[in-house]
């Protein structure tokens, strides 16, 4: 229960947080900083709708150290007046690019085919010392279109 509420205070927090500063490659993802590994995310141009009302989005991420807390990949689906988190994939730091998946089930009303906007988010718990939760530290931040099929 403690993470779904860090993960619902993560994703207020997350729509109202400042984008990080990042480059943007000619294709409209985060590109690589030059020179240096650093922290980074993006999203595939293209959603999976499900018969069952399935919401699926996926991209990319990169971060390097986990050793102050977990990791998390964590999106939300934006198509006209509606939004929904969508899922929260554990991240792995090693400094490799990997791959996310995040899919949930959204019903009443379920999301249309069609262009939409993904917001995702690197975010790592750490601890803080006068809190019982553990805050969010916002690594990387991406908002992408994204078409929904």
């Amino acid at each position: 229960m403690r993470v779904r509420l860090a993960f619902a205070a993560t994703a207020l927090l997350a729509a109202a947080a400042a984008p990080l500063a990042h480059a943007e490659g000619a294709d409209g993802r985060t590109a690589e900083p030059a020179g240096r590994l650093a922290d980074f995310l993006t999203v595939d141009p293209a959603g999976l709708l499900g018969a069952d009302a399935t919401v699926t989005l996926s991209g990319t991420y990169r971060c390097l150290d986990d050793s102050a807390g977990p990791v998390f990949v964590s999106s939300t689906l934006r198509q006209q007046d509606r939004s929904a988190g969508i899922g929260g994939t554990r991240a792995v730091c090693d400094g490799l690019v990997r791959t996310w998946t995040n899919t949930a089930v959204v019903k009443d009303p379920a999301y249309q085919p069609g262009e939409a906007r993904v917001d995702a988010t690197l975010m790592q718990l750490t601890p803080e010392a006068d809190l019982d939760l553990p805050a969010p530290d916002f690594r990387a931040t991406e908002t992408a279109p994204v078409t929904l099929n």
